[in-house]
């Protein structure tokens, strides 16, 4: 009996032994994951644990020195610029490899790989935005050239080298948890991660909504009510600067499409929280007598950050900044002599084009008086958990891919059906590597305009300072030469005069170079007044955020970092500003409205939304369902048939202002009565509170403030993996606030202050989030509460590997 026993045993034992050494469909390997010795124990690190002194690694051509700082900060020293890219490639790699080899998954349309089922879609949809093909172009411009060529390959043999010698126990908890290893890294992996930036900045429309609305409305109306340049605004060159260039001759506008309503499509609408601010203060205007320079580049806010901080250093080059995990070189940052950071641009380079097929079959599409054939591609997936490959037929016309075809279920239950897609991601090559290069070894203004041709895509808002005392800033990337409002509708895919046939010269793209005024500054707002001979689209950046921006740092004399640093948490509210009062006045009439505790702490409100404000709760709520209230039954957003853009919040404060007896404030949906502007104010106003107590309970200072009603949230870059997470960050701030942190988890994803210097500059900045991308390390989210303060590290700016310096905490030596 006892045999038998011990058999059973054997048997069970060897059972369970082979289920956990294989993964369970799309749960990893149980074994393994819960080993003591390799599984997701080890990724617990110590506060005090350091790297070890030496490692050996294949591939350096001599030695390169690590110093860390204490906020995990990797100071690189090389003798070399191959080698000084290997090390970067490599040490990134030990902190971030998962977050890279994420990002150029997304890109290629290969999640669902190794996130199973639940990623397809979305793997579809970035396949049919031809991101693959895109990233194909660009690391093809990487290799013709021989400097970009160099920082590719020693990057990925960097990243390699790692990749090679890391074993399991070291690996990041993500691949133990999803159940995968990575695979080699390469130039085109590289390329993937920039596409990655081009669609989260560029990918975006409301040409369709705007359709429906045109063809529902008319141009009159249209004209009215979505005008071309807003009534409020602060361009980025300031009104009234002189053109210095001859432009080139602009296309004649044909007559416009009409727009289909039968088509389905609604994009996604812009993002708010795809924003940015930056400037520059020229020495006549700080403390020193020489340049100060801020940037905090506005994007979605994750975990592991999109940022990594680096120094780099080699016989060509001392620099310092931030840089995207998977991309060589800084991308936001200084050296001794300058200093620059970006913006988004956000001019109009996404473009859908309605085909006419010939007939059911969908193999030919009309283009002029021919019919041209079209073309298809298969696109295959490998779904983790299912042993068949996923095919997708995409047909391509000559516009580009027919996003979603009649029959196929869009990624959003919106998406475009029957629409040829044209977007600055796949068609600009542009060779940001370069770019980069340039800038990091720049020293003045002449060298800063040399990166301009390498820009293509996404366009940037590129700030400039330099111990010469030279700021400036310049819209710089690749802009369609268009006719006005070419792309402000969905357009004609048969007529030749609707597509892109030129580019502006990127020598004619906005700047402008130490104005009068003493500073550059841009909030993602236009570029410029009316007078640009070039069309860059209809709509930006609401204003302002560039408002307030311009209108503090036209006060400001003798300038520092602190005082920089001050404006980037700037709470005021301008919106509130302009249309409170106004709203103020209509409240008060109403002696119900004016009865509320709201009521009183809106007309006693500073305008600031600060974390310990309570107005701020009710403000932005009030002014959202009010804008909802004006246009929502004339221009629905969510009609499944025909989606509409509503008009701007500058344009609907403007008619409230200007226009009180306007037709649109009566609701068309209760044909009984004729309301007026004072009859939507009241009664949103009462609904809002309504809302906002179902939400948070009877009126109360402790529940009702605005840090904890907003809260942002810091999200793991898979939000399913909500333990990795940081949630509601108390902050303040707003989406149309220069500290602009929202509670969707956007804001300030690096926020930096540079003071240039003669002999050697001071720099302060850091990033919600850390170093690490290890949960289970003290430098995963070290940053994250300062930031919420508002706070900035000083930077630790070696001008030697010999320097000593106390905040240098531990030295690596990489060797062959």
């Amino acid at each position: 009996m006892k045999y038998i026993r011990a058999l059973l045993s054997l048997l069970v034992a060897g059972g369970l032994t082979y289920i956990f050494s294989r993964p369970l469909g799309p749960a990893p390997a149980l074994g393994p994951f819960f080993s003591p010795f390799t599984g997701f124990w080890q990724n617990a690190e110590s506060p005090d644990k350091q790297p070890p002194a030496d490692i050996k690694l294949q591939g350096l051509k001599g030695e390169v020195t690590v110093k860390y700082d204490d906020n995990g900060v990797p100071h690189i020293f090389a003798d070399n610029d191959e080698d000084l890219y290997f090390a970067q490639g490599f040490i990134i790699a030990r902190d971030r490899l998962w977050q890279m080899d994420f990002y150029s998954r997304v890109a290629a349309g290969r999640l669902s790989e190794v996130m199973g089922p639940l990623a397809l879609d979305f793997d579809r949809y970035n396949r049919r935005l031809q991101l693959p093909e895109g990233a194909e172009k660009l690391a093809q411009s990487f290799t013709q050239d021989p400097t970009s060529k160099l920082i590719v390959d020693a990057y990925s043999a960097g990243v390699n080298a790692y990749i090679q010698q890391v074993s399991y126990k070291d690996l990041a908890i993500e691949y133990k948890i999803l159940g995968y290893t990575p695979e080699a890294w390469s130039p085109l992996k590289t390329a993937l991660v920039e596409m990655v930036m081009r669609k989260d900045m560029n990918a975006r429309s409301d040409d369709y909504r705007m359709a429906n609305a045109l063809a529902k409305f008319g141009k009159e109306t249209m004209n009215d009510l979505f005008p071309d340049y807003p009534v409020e605004e602060s361009p980025i060159v300031p009104s009234g600067t002189k053109w210095d260039f001859t432009p080139l001759a602009v296309p004649k506008v044909p007559e416009l499409m009409k727009a289909s309503i039968a088509a389905n499509l609604d994009l996604e609408a812009e993002n708010p929280g795809i924003g940015s601010n930056n400037w520059a203060v020229h020495g006549s205007r700080t403390a020193s007598g020489l340049p100060l320079l801020a940037n905090d580049p506005h994007l979605g806010l994750s975990l592991p950050s999109i940022w990594y901080q680096m120094q780099l250093v080699s016989p060509t080059v001392n620099v310092y900044g931030v840089c995207v995990p998977g991309w060589p070189g800084i991308g936001i940052g200084f050296n001794k002599d300058i200093a620059w950071g970006m913006t988004n641009v956000g001019s109009d380079v996404f473009d859908l084009f309605q085909i006419q097929f010939k007939d059911n079959t969908f193999k030919e599409y009309k283009y002029g008086n021919d019919w041209r054939p079209v073309t298809s591609r298969v696109n295959e997936f490998k779904v983790k958990g299912s042993p068949e490959i996923i095919r997708d037929t995409v047909l391509y016309t000559h516009h580009g891919p027919i996003l979603y075809s009649q029959g196929q279920k869009p990624f959003f239950s919106d998406l475009p059906v029957g629409h040829a897609l044209t977007w600055v991601g796949p068609v600009a090559a542009g060779n940001s590597v370069k770019a980069l290069y340039l800038i990091n070894h720049g020293k003045n203004y002449d060298d800063y305009r040399q990166i301009l041709p390498y820009l293509a895509a996404p366009g940037f808002n590129v700030v400039f300072a330099s111990n010469q005392n030279d700021v400036a800033i310049t819209s710089a990337g690749y802009f369609p030469l268009k006719w006005k409002e070419q792309g402000k509708y969905s357009l004609d895919g048969a007529n030749p005069e609707h597509e892109w046939k030129a580019w502006i010269p990127v020598e004619q793209t906005p700047y402008v170079k130490n104005p009068a005024r003493g500073f550059v500054s841009s909030a993602n707002q236009f570029p410029t007044d009316p007078s640009y001979p070039y069309y860059l689209g209809w709509k930006f950046a609401p204003a302002e955020r560039g408002i307030r921006i311009n209108e503090r740092l036209g006060n400001m004399t003798k300038a520092t970092p602190d005082s920089l640093r001050l404006l980037q948490n700037d709470n005021f509210n301008v919106e509130a500003r302009r249309i409170l009062p106004e709203l103020l006045k209509y409240l008060e009439k109403d002696p119900n409205a004016k009865a509320l505790p709201a009521y009183g702490v809106l007309a006693k409100w500073n305008l600031r939304n600060d974390p310990n404000e309570i107005a701020p709760t009710i403000f932005e709520r009030f002014v959202r369902e009010l804008r909802l209230a004006i246009w929502e039954d004339e221009f629905p957003t969510q009609d499944e048939k025909a989606p509409m853009s509503q008009p701007t919040r500058d344009r609907t404060w403007a008619m409230l202002q200007k226009q009180p007896n306007a037709k649109w404030f009566d609701n068309v949906k209760t044909t009984d009565k004729i309301e007026t502007a004072a009859d939507i104010i009241t009664t949103t106003f009462k609904a809002t509170i309504d809302s906002l107590t179902v939400k948070y309970g009877p009126y109360n200072p402790q529940t009702w403030v605005w840090g904890t009603a907003k809260g942002t949230d810091i999200k793991h870059l898979v939000p399913l993996f909500k333990s990795f997470s940081r949630m509601d960050v108390i902050n303040g701030g707003g989406a149309g606030i220069v500290n602009a942190t929202t509670e969707a988890g956007h804001g300030p994803s690096w926020r930096m202050v540079v003071q240039l210097d003669k002999t050697w500059p001071k720099a302060y900045g850091l990033y919600p989030g850390g170093q690490s991308g290890n949960p289970g390390s003290p430098h995963y989210d070290n940053m994250v509460d300062k930031w919420a303060k508002g706070e900035l590290n000083e930077l630790v700016f070696l001008k030697s590997k010999d320097e000593q310096h106390p905040r240098i905490k531990s030295t690596v030596k990489l060797q062959r």
